[in-house]
């Protein structure tokens, strides 16, 4: 947002503080938006480059390879030396296995959805309620452009005037700059959490068919 706010004063002959003085009030809720979103995309990104740095999907093969041998505690330990999430779901359904196998899962699931989802809500509320911040000083703006017209002296409320019209067309500028900005990691990350769910639901379909197996094995034995 700050980058987008400097592209904005150099687009309209001013410096930022200039830019940011003729907004208006509304540009100090606008400014924390901004920056809450910066804080919440930085720290997103440098949790999904983690993530991808720990991935390893031979790991998940060798637990449910080991899985299918009947050699859980092998699984185990196989997986207690990955920091892939998928792994650590497979360790805790495994460890669980005298209760509810898919029990443990599904919990274990939802722990790593958890993670992936944090700071999404944040971004959708700013996403969501920038636009309507923007309108709010484009709302202002005009009122104060409507006073100065009620003056009666045009010539004496002329300032006023243009100050009013460029408060709401700055309001509404920066909202919406940071709605879009904000949309793009917004997306992604809604994409990247599908993307876990996927994995998650695969091996969890993998899981079930080894333990059916499994059971239709002793069933026929």
């Amino acid at each position: 947002m700050i980058l987008d706010t400097m592209s904005l004063a150099f687009l309209m002959n001013m410096t930022t503080m200039e830019l940011f003085t003729h907004g208006g009030p509304i540009m100090w809720p606008i400014l924390l938006a901004s920056f809450v979103m910066i804080t919440v995309m930085i720290e997103r990104i440098l949790f999904i480059i983690r993530e991808n740095g720990t991935r390893e999907p031979e790991v998940v093969e060798k637990m449910l390879e080991k899985t299918a041998q009947g050699d859980t505690d092998g699984a185990i330990q196989i997986g207690n030396k990955s920091k892939d999430f998928i792994a650590r779901i497979l360790v805790y359904a495994l460890s669980h296995k005298e209760h509810s196998v898919s029990t443990a899962y599904i919990r274990a699931s939802n722990q790593e959805l958890t993670r992936f989802g944090q700071g999404i809500g944040i971004l959708d509320t700013i996403v969501t309620a920038a636009p309507y911040l923007g309108l709010l000083g484009t709302v202002t703006g005009m009122m104060k452009t409507f006073a100065a017209l009620g003056d009666g002296d045009i010539s004496q409320s002329t300032g006023a005037i243009t100050g009013g019209v460029g408060e709401a067309l700055i309001a509404t500028m920066c909202g919406l700059a940071i709605a879009i900005v904000g949309l793009f990691p917004f997306n992604y990350l809604n994409g990247r959490t599908e993307d876990a769910k996927q994995q998650i639901s695969d091996a969890s379909d993998a899981l079930t068919l080894i333990r059916n197996k499994a059971a239709a094995e002793k069933t026929t034995a």
